[in-house]
């Protein structure tokens, strides 16, 4: 669901989550779809050529191995479908509120190509196997006018074509029949058990890469989800069943074939069953009937998906009308014509070899994606996840291992091709705002990992690896946005930012509170700024930013800098001095942020530090410059460190000294040494820093100053800097050795 959407929209788009009651049981709405697409074109056409390409007992392997990915995906698939109620959208629906609509549908838009293709790749194989029957019928025209009738068969009804299908489940068990009475054939020598292939035959993997979309049919009972009458138990049954079923005949089929052949023959006709058969023309029932099926299984499940994506938001607002569904049983008819028009076009294109690999490497990526969702959700444990049908986490885990090292073992770079592919449309999806109307397993994902970081992360702050975890005291946050604008420069990529504000005691209750924390974050991640925000109330601003000092964090985890404005109040000086005065003995680093609003940050192209050793906060100055040149807007800015010396004999020694230690730490700054010739600091401040664009100055520490001469410490210093570029005052942290922290950066 896309931000700000208008409550019709939201209507439409929940209407995927809405149950549609059709009848269909286990048997016709998913063990039928996903048998007969497993006992599909790949069986009849190529089945004897990956015999005789590799020999039996490798055959029995990639049987073997291909059934064990499938097998783990359909325990991660009934997992899933027993934990909630499964919609229309199959495997999409499952991944997008397991792993997050980003997720779901970058996964779910190479799905429906995926489905598309496969219409393609069995009507092509009708095609082929009609060809060579009647050489005379030219296969290219076959196929379009086969796609066509299946479109059309779809279009009429899910449940006639679900009708349709027991004529064809006849039609196969006539030719398995007919073929397992056959005979082997004249004049040949039987491969056997331990035949070798030919030597110009092809690679193991290239022959599981052809064989692997025999053994996907379980996608299209998952994907008639939302025409099914109790989903949560036809899809576990009927996809175990036919997952079983297929993996019995598909090692039985391989013996029988390398009995009766030698591998030429295997290689060389696709249609070898045939000439096998007990009856010939039994086998041409069996294929034409499996490839139709196949067929229209898939372009029963591909346009459900379409329409899912569609009523979710993930596709553009111009194919919206995708999502509509019509009549009784919410059909995606205008989803189907979409989908018809795709298949004729692959078809117009495709060839069976090159289609079957490709078909490969989309089912596996998501085949993968759904173990990972599974295998998340069993190991988070989440009180909201108890499927009915439990698998142990690690089982869909080594599912998804082993469907990613598959896709590397069958082709490296097409693997690599699909991840990019996936990654794309992720992060296009991210872009496009998408919000979800339900949870998925994210937070509970980046929960686990902040528990163990927060136990893992220890209470004394390690300088080598120092963060500015910024609480930036800002009040409403348009009316003080530069104080927002340099947190996030200053944190760019490496810390926290909380953007607090005090409100009067009693001013609002805590739900108010949440409320505007919540409006307060959606207004600066409209501006592009990652924050966390707290509102609390206290008797007053500088009693409420001591209490957020002292009670905020988790754990080990607080904000070890605060960033306030300054002062411009002379009758409320007095409590603002204290309040830094209790900041600074808790340990914390102060930034006070003075903004000259005539000039703002000028052009980003000048930052002076004005130096007066280390230890003297300059470390934290050095260390907040460095972290602001890598914001993209300061990244061409010059860093001047200047020092103040009284005569020109010490100027070549410091500027020698200054320049050696900065080129140690390595932060590209550049030294100036000015000499005072009797000049009043606040004099030469003004003069060699008119030009700059941020100005860092160390403040005085409250426990080196009586605390009730700190407030006219404060007030003399706040008339020096008058008229000044926007400037920060720097306190660093006492006991923090931010030498350390540059030296190790």
């Amino acid at each position: 669901m896309k931000k700000n959407s208008s409550s019709a929209e939201v209507s439409q788009i929940s209407a995927s989550d809405e149950p549609v009651k059709t009848g269909l049981g286990t048997f016709g709405g998913v063990y039928t779809p996903s048998i007969l697409t497993i006992l599909g074109v790949i069986m009849y056409l190529r089945f004897g050529r990956v015999v005789g390409s590799v020999g039996l007992i490798p055959t029995l392997a990639i049987v073997t191995l291909s059934t064990a990915i499938t097998f783990l995906t359909a325990l991660s698939i009934s997992a899933i479908a027993t934990d909630r109620v499964v919609r229309t959208g199959g495997a999409y629906y499952m991944i997008s509120r397991s792993l997050g609509i980003e997720t779901g549908g970058a996964v779910g838009i190479p799905l429906y190509f995926a489905q598309s293709l496969s219409i393609a790749l069995y009507t092509i194989g009708f095609a082929e196997s009609v060809a060579a029957t009647f050489p005379a019928l030219n296969q290219l025209y076959v196929g379009i006018i086969t796609t066509i009738l299946v479109g059309i068969v779809a279009l009429t009804s899910a449940s006639v074509a679900i009708k349709a299908q027991y004529f064809i489940m006849g039609a196969i068990l006539l030719s398995l029949t007919s073929f397992a009475w056959g005979s082997a054939l004249p004049d040949v020598t039987p491969m056997g058990w331990v035949g070798s292939p030919p030597e110009n035959s092809t690679s193991f993997w290239a022959e599981f890469a052809v064989f692997f979309p025999a053994v996907t049919g379980i996608m299209s009972g998952v994907s008639m989800s939302g025409d099914l009458k109790n989903p949560i138990r036809s899809i576990p049954d009927g996809t175990l069943a036919a997952v079983g079923t297929g993996y019995v005949i598909y090692m039985i089929l391989p013996v029988i074939l390398a009995m009766r052949s030698d591998a030429g023959s295997l290689i060389a006709e696709p249609l070898i069953m045939q000439q096998m058969s007990w009856w010939g023309p039994a086998i041409l029932l069996g294929v034409w009937g499996a490839t139709l099926s196949s067929a229209l299984g898939s372009i029963l499940g591909a346009p459900r998906v379409l329409q899912a994506l569609a009523r979710d938001g993930v596709l553009p607002d111009w194919l919206s009308f995708l999502g509509s569904g019509s009549g009784r049983e919410d059909e995606p008819r205008i989803g189907t014509i979409v989908t018809l028009g795709v298949a004729v076009a692959l078809v117009s294109l495709g060839e069976l070899d090159l289609i079957a690999p490709i078909l490969t490497m989309f089912f596996l990526t998501t085949y993968m994606v759904l173990n990972v969702a599974a295998g998340i959700e069993g190991f988070l444990q989440s009180p909201s996840y108890r499927p009915a049908f439990k698998v142990p986490w690690y089982l869909s885990i080594l599912g998804a291992i082993g469907c990613l090292a598959v896709m590397f073992l069958i082709d490296a770079m097409a693997t690599v091709v699909a991840a990019i592919i996936v990654l794309a449309i992720f992060i296009w999806l991210q872009r496009q705002e998408l919000e979800a109307t339900w949870g998925d397993t994210r937070r509970g994902i980046w929960m686990a990992i902040l528990r163990e970081g927060l136990l893992q992360l220890d209470h004394a702050e390690d300088p080598k690896n120092w963060r500015p975890h910024l609480l930036v005291l800002s009040g409403i946050p348009r009316k003080r946005w530069p104080l927002i604008e340099i947190a996030d420069a200053l944190t760019h990529n490496r810390g926290l930012i909380t953007i607090s504000s005090v409100l009067p005691e009693g001013s609002r209750d805590l739900s108010q509170q949440a409320e505007l924390q919540v409006m307060i974050r959606e207004y600066v991640e409209k501006r592009g700024v990652q924050a966390l925000v707290r509102v609390i109330t206290a008797p007053d601003p500088f009693e409420g930013a001591v209490r957020l000092v002292e009670s905020y964090g988790l754990g080990p985890l607080v904000p070890n800098t605060v960033l306030l404005g300054d002062s411009e109040s002379p009758q409320r000086r007095d409590q603002y001095c204290e309040m830094i005065a209790q900041l600074h003995q808790a340990k914390r680093s102060i930034l006070v942020f003075r903004e000259n609003p005539e000039r703002g940050f000028g052009k980003h192209r000048r930052i002076d530090i004005w130096w007066r050793g280390m230890q003297a906060n300059g470390g934290l100055m050095l260390l907040l410059a460095y972290l602001l040149r890598t914001d993209i807007d300061w990244h061409q800015a010059q860093i001047f460190v200047k020092i103040i010396v009284t005569d020109e004999a010490a100027a070549e020694s410091a500027r020698l000294n200054l320049e050696q230690f900065i080129g140690q730490l390595r932060l590209g700054a550049i030294a100036e040494v000015i000499v005072s010739q009797g000049r009043l600091f606040e004099d030469i401040l003004h003069e060699s820093s008119q030009n700059a664009d941020l100005i860092f100055l160390g403040l005085a520490k409250p426990d080196l100053i009586p605390a009730h001469q700190y407030p006219q410490y404060y007030e003399t210093l706040h008339d020096k800097t008058a008229n000044l570029p926007t400037l920060v005052y720097v306190l660093a942290a006492p006991d923090f050795d931010f030498e350390e922290v540059l030296t190790e950066t």
